[in-house]
């Protein structure tokens, strides 16, 4: 894939889909480094980590700068917790905006100058749910919706020296994974919605990144990759099996 001595940041590559993107990285050859609030709790073979907080313009700055040369940025870092748009005030739905949005908006803006010395490539980590609707993640999906809004218009303001596009992503295998179906069985129960029988594992996703950033991609930007193993099976399908079955 052309990344060897390549420069990789992964923004929140300390754990679930971000260390899989770390690790896939690594083991095509690049130097990578990851940034975040915390520390991984297992570090990562061929990744450095650096403390950072992704929503504080000043820092983010600060660590671009610092950077010798860099050649792909991975906005990876988000996510969200179930909460229902009644359920909590503007200030915090504002807060999933600020870092699934405004933070890869960001850092984006910092290692511009780096990307345009080394021809380099942006790759926004989006999601299914900024396709479609998103009850009790309401502000995730429009800041999703919005994640690929912006690349799309990076792509083209920032061409022809920078490529940036978007992995679409859909249900990921994590160490999280039973907190959102509520346990093993719940897990291969979503599994089963999905055409292709299982949920990702954060290594695809780390795949289909390592593409997008490689030279097997140069004619690739402004692009939205889906990651999500077929998409949902359509509800209308099951209502029609009932029919047929009563």
């Amino acid at each position: 894939m052309g990344l060897d001595g390549k420069v990789v940041v992964v923004t929140g590559g300390t754990r679930g889909v971000g260390a899989g993107i770390a690790r896939a990285f690594a083991e095509a050859g690049a130097q990578v480094l990851t940034c975040a609030r915390r520390p991984p709790e297992v570090p990562l073979p061929g990744a450095e980590f650096t403390p950072l907080d992704l929503r504080d313009t000043g820092a983010v700055q600060d660590f671009f700068g610092a950077l010798p040369r860099l050649d792909v940025l991975v906005n990876n870092a988000g996510g969200t917790p179930y909460r229902r748009l009644t359920d909590a005030g503007a200030e915090r739905h504002a807060r999933v905006i600020e870092l699934n949005l405004l933070a890869p908006l960001t850092a984006s803006l910092a290692a511009h100058e780096h990307l345009e010395r080394t021809r380099g490539s942006v790759v926004m980590i989006g999601s299914v749910s900024g396709g479609r609707p998103s009850p009790g993640s309401a502000a995730y999906g429009a800041a999703k919706a919005g994640l690929e809004s912006l690349a799309r218009s990076m792509a083209v303001e920032w061409a022809p020296r920078v490529r940036v596009n978007t992995l679409v992503v859909g249900m990921v295998r994590t160490e999280r994974s039973g907190d959102h179906y509520g346990d093993e069985r719940g897990v291969a129960r979503v599994a089963r919605t999905v055409p292709l029988g299982r949920l990702a594992e954060p290594a695809d996703v780390g795949a289909a990144a390592v593409f997008l950033a490689s030279d097997a991609a140069a004619y690739i930007s402004g692009a939205s990759l889906l990651v999500h193993g077929g998409g949902e099976r359509p509800a209308f399908l099951d209502a029609v099996t009932d029919t047929e079955g009563s």
